[in-house]
């Protein structure tokens, strides 16, 4: 059965929860909620679960490394379940895009994100990543304050259709490829 790792980043705790830098345990909670029987178990570097796509095996991979230090929990279930990093998927929040929107690469630099740039240090550039617009609306010097303030409800309004997209983007990659994907859903995506 082919195996693929899905990667959600945030920081666990309570704190964080609901936190614009959690939108990837966002992203993972919503692929999990929409299968039978998916529960996050507690374990080395992350909370893991597994479903399963038409065949294929998914390991889903929320870090609790802390953002700075997800490339730890990436490369250690990378490396225990001997899963090619080409089926790799990683899902994170981006500054740089407005909130609601998403872009799909197949490969790139961390592009100042602590988490993408930790997992690039320890395996490289050449892996998918995800990255889920949450907008900059801070003011200059309170970007920490931003990414680790929870989103408002008129937000998760405008958060929920692009958490929607990033599960059918999930399946697609799974299913069809990065190049399909994203083909069929970067056009589409706002910003």
């Amino acid at each position: 059965m082919d195996k693929y790792l899905i990667t959600g980043l945030g920081n666990p705790g309570d704190e964080y929860a609901g936190t614009r830098h959690n939108t990837g345990w966002m992203v993972l909670d919503a692929l999990a909620s929409g299968a039978s029987n998916i529960v996050f178990q507690d374990r080395r570097y992350g909370f893991v679960a597994e479903m399963s796509l038409r065949g294929r095996r998914l390991l889903l991979l929320k870090p609790t490394t802390y953002m700075n230090l997800s490339g730890n929990a990436v490369r250690y279930w990378l490396d225990k379940e001997n899963i090619d990093q080409s089926r790799l998927l990683v899902v994170s929040d981006d500054l740089s895009l407005p909130l609601g929107s998403y872009r799909l690469k197949a490969s790139g630099s961390g592009g100042g994100h602590n988490g993408l740039g930790h997992i690039q240090q320890l395996i490289g550039q050449q892996y998918a990543r995800l990255r889920m617009g949450i907008g900059s609306d801070f003011a200059r010097g309170h970007q920490i304050d931003y990414v680790l303030g929870r989103y408002t409800a008129e937000e998760l309004q405008l958060l929920q259709p692009a958490i929607d997209t990033a599960v059918e983007i999930v399946k697609s990659f799974v299913l069809a490829g990065i190049d399909f994907t994203m083909n069929a859903y970067n056009g589409r995506a706002r910003g």
